[in-house]
């Protein structure tokens, strides 16, 4: 069988020892400069330490006093600085300096310069100060270092450091209800997306409408077909919802239009460029609610959740939704209980998403008429895997989460991140009823 040519070994980053490439300025997993390179130390050469002076070295040595003259007091002592000497390039001493630390030993110099604490980053580009950007366009400034210019990669020109992504942390606040999105503390970037918006009905009554979408990691562009499916359901949502198109059925025609819009990913050519063999299409899962005056409407496929959470805390709270996961199938067949089957390793491989090989698209709607008030939770695995029953959720809830939607979001998604945040964490908070106009947080 034939073989490839061996290649030349690449060369390696100085900080973390990993390959680069020829002609790269930074380390791709460090962030190092690999355009200072290390200077090699000063050559000092040890000194002989034994043995006395040579004679005639131009310095006048006094004699010693002559035995028996002393009058019982020491004789005066002599200072380094009493004594005209030079440095190595024949330049004087500076005169009456304090004497640097001898240990004893002839011909041993300690002139050595003092070693810094610290060594500084290298100093900005003067160039980038000088306004490269485009007028009414500035120049991204490095969050790490604070003074260089962010390239077209996300990488700091001066120090190196790959910058947060836009996604990385996302909060959006629009009449009434919040949503905030982030992508923890253990994935390399955020495969979750949110739609959130408010119209009005033909009657003029309000209506609130949150979209969640949980990107699957094991296929082609998971972060694209999250950010897909919620902009397309959440347009189409608020398209109908005006039209006079019942809730329930504006739903599913929005979980429809988003599995369109995400099959639509697997024919472009950037997919084919990501795809690899064990990789599927782009695939997500998705959770929506539409909350008008009188009435809720759920809508989702696969893992992701919706929960009802009263106002009086001493009501009974429910999640409104049934996973499509291999866990929800075993607890449905009765072959476990839902305790032994969500601690399955196998729990959240999911059985229903939005995307080209999905085996058959069966949007889940339901509808409910509260008769209290109360809030919806909208959110991913990320959040539900550290509250996962209605109990659990309805304690972590503030009691004022109607009132504050935006404050809700964020302590539900802290409490993720506080768990472990080993997912990306979504979460909607959608008041029930709809407040009066110009109600939010606080």
């Amino acid at each position: 069988m034939s073989q490839m040519p061996r290649q030349a070994a690449l060369p390696k980053c100085p900080n973390c020892a990993e390959p680069v490439e020829p002609g790269d300025l930074f380390c791709g997993a460090c962030g190092q400069d690999l355009s200072v390179a290390s200077a090699p130390p000063q050559d000092h050469p040890t000194l002989a330490m034994t043995g006395p002076g040579t004679p005639g070295d131009g310095v006048d040595w006094p004699a010693p006093e002559p035995p028996g003259s002393g009058s019982g007091s020491p004789p005066p002592a002599h200072l380094p600085t009493d004594l005209p000497g030079t440095d190595s390039g024949e330049t004087p001493l500076p005169g009456h300096q304090p004497a640097p630390e001898r240990s004893d030993g002839a011909g041993v110099r300690f002139d050595r310069p003092a070693e810094p604490d610290e060594y500084p980053l290298q100093a900005p580009d003067p160039r980038l100060a000088a306004g490269t950007a485009a007028p009414g366009e500035p120049a991204q400034v490095c969050v790490a270092c604070r003074a260089g210019r962010v390239d077209d990669d996300g990488y700091c020109e001066n120090c190196g450091h790959a910058q947060p992504r836009e996604r990385d942390h996302v909060e959006r606040e629009t009449g009434p209800l919040a949503a905030v999105s982030d992508r923890g503390l253990r994935h390399h970037r955020n495969e979750d997306a949110f739609a959130v918006g408010h119209t009005a009905l033909p009657d003029g009554t309000p209506a609130l409408m949150a979209i969640v979408c949980d990107g699957v990691s094991s296929a082609t562009r998971p972060d694209d077909a999250s950010l897909a499916a919620s902009r397309v359901a959440g347009d189409t949502l608020l398209a109908a919802l005006p039209r006079g198109t019942h809730p329930q059925a504006a739903m599913h025609e929005a979980i429809v239009a988003a599995a369109q819009a995400v099959n639509a990913l697997a024919e472009e050519p950037a997919t084919a460029r990501e795809h690899a063999p064990h990789q599927n299409a782009p695939a997500c899962t998705i959770v929506g609610a539409v909350v008008t005056s009188g009435l809720l409407v759920v809508g989702w496929v696969g893992d992701s959740r919706a929960y009802w959470v009263p106002t009086d805390r001493d009501a009974p709270p429910a999640r409104l939704t049934e996973d499509d996961s291999w866990a929800a199938q075993m607890v449905a067949a009765g072959l476990m209980s839902e305790a032994e089957a969500y601690a399955d390793e196998r729990a959240h491989a999911i059985t229903g998403w939005l995307g080209a090989d999905a085996y058959e698209l069966e949007p889940h709607t339901a509808s409910f008429k509260p008769d209290r008030p109360g809030t919806v939770v909208v959110c991913t695995d990320g959040l539900w895997n550290y509250a996962e029953t209605a109990g659990e959720m309805s304690e972590i809830v503030p009691p004022d989460a109607a009132a504050r939607p935006l404050h809700c979001a964020r302590v539900l998604v802290g409490h993720a991140l506080d768990g472990g945040g080993h997912d990306n964490v979504t979460v909607a908070v959608v008041p029930f009823p709809v407040p009066p106009q110009g109600a939010g947080s606080a």
